[in-house]
């Protein structure tokens, strides 16, 4: 079986927290921590010599086809559950151009995507569904309301 490239290693991840009308774009994905479908802001790791909000933006361009620019760093997030041990940093973004698409995964092959859904959701809805880190629903009822 093949070893996933977040597991048993630190990893430093960028994410997006884009709010239009009043919802929050979340992408769906299989995370790999809990091993089940979750819904999160779109990030993913930062890689060798890249900033932080650089990151954010190429990321946020593979999972949701926008491009973004970065306001202002939210809050961070750290996940030790081994064999996955994350630091997460949370960007509040703007969208600058371009129309929403579930992108993928560039780590891995398509046979092993985990991304399967993407979209806007309110700060009701997202109480309801299984949204990860718990902190971002504290988070997005300051920004939401």
């Amino acid at each position: 079986m093949k070893q996933h490239p977040w597991k048993n290693r630190v990893r430093v991840r960028s994410c997006g927290v884009l709010i239009e009308n009043g919802k929050v774009l979340l992408v769906e994905l299989c995370s790999p921590v809990v091993n089940d479908w979750v819904w999160i802001p779109p990030g993913g790791e930062v890689a060798f010599g890249e900033t932080l909000e650089d990151a954010v933006i190429r990321e946020m361009k593979e999972e949701t086809g926008l491009t973004v620019s970065v306001v202002k760093q939210l809050f961070s997030n750290q996940v030790i559950r081994p064999p996955v041990h994350a630091i997460e940093f949370y960007f509040l973004v703007e969208r600058i151009e371009g129309d929403i698409e579930l992108g993928h995964d560039p780590e891995l092959e398509e046979k092993d995507q985990i991304l399967r859904n993407i979209g806007f959701f309110s700060c009701a809805e997202i109480k309801s569904m299984n949204v990860v880190p718990p902190l971002l629903i504290e988070i997005l009822d300051d920004h939401l309301s």
